[in-house]
């Protein structure tokens, strides 16, 4: 049941973040992407990896990593960066942002099917979906778009995930791609982790905080 309802309540802690701290400049949304960037990318190399390698050929692994890089960078091109927290809404429209609505429920409804078969990948997601709430429903309720259009955004994008791992449970044709979805998703983990954690710091400076962050959550990848 964990792996329905906690990707959901990520989307409720980081929206409740978001509302309370509202008048507030966001305090440690950095450094938790951080955390959660070495986290996610901790578990892809412990858990994913070695099993969609086990499972399929090396070279058509790869293939479908790539793939699943590719598609994020498509993903990426209409989302503007929001799943890695780069969210871009022009505060004075009023227009439903539907390319990035759509660009980031496709990205939540692949990164559920790994979590079917690996429960503690949904720790990963839980911690990656966070820090993108927060950011998400802060630009959002800096924008002119209505409750109800707000409401219903982070609703629906609440539910995809579930909805992925769902997906990946009952149709039982799926089962025979389940390692060549995972490799995709994989792609698509590496591409945001990596992003989250190489981008270039302010003034190209040594942060230690950051470093800290990162390594706490290798280390509680690799022991969880």
């Amino acid at each position: 049941m964990n792996m329905y309802l906690l990707p959901i309540l990520a989307i409720i802690i980081g929206a409740a973040i978001a509302l309370l701290t509202r008048k507030q400049k966001p305090f440690g949304t950095k450094l938790l992407l951080s955390f959660s960037g070495a986290f996610l990318l901790a578990l892809t190399f412990f858990d994913l990896l070695p099993e969609v390698y086990g499972h399929i050929n090396a070279k058509q692994t790869g293939l479908f990593i790539m793939c699943g890089i590719l598609l994020q960078v498509i993903l990426e091109f209409f989302s503007k960066g929001a799943e890695h927290g780069h969210v871009h809404i022009h505060k004075n429209s009023s227009a439903f942002p539907w390319l990035l609505f759509i660009s980031l429920c496709i990205h939540s409804f692949l990164e559920g099917f790994p979590i079917h078969q690996h429960n503690d990948m949904v720790y990963g997601v839980l911690v990656h979906k966070i820090p993108i709430a927060i950011l998400i429903t802060t630009f959002l309720l800096q924008s002119n778009y209505s409750k109800f259009q707000i409401t219903s955004f982070l609703v629906v994008f609440a539910a995809m995930t579930p909805l992925g791992t769902y997906t990946a449970n009952t149709l039982a044709f799926l089962s025979n791609y389940v390692y060549l979805v995972n490799a995709i998703v994989i792609g698509i983990f590496l591409h945001i982790s990596t992003t989250i954690l190489f981008e270039t710091g302010e003034g190209h400076k040594f942060n230690l905080s950051k470093l800290v962050a990162i390594c706490l959550g290798i280390v509680i990848a690799y022991y969880i």
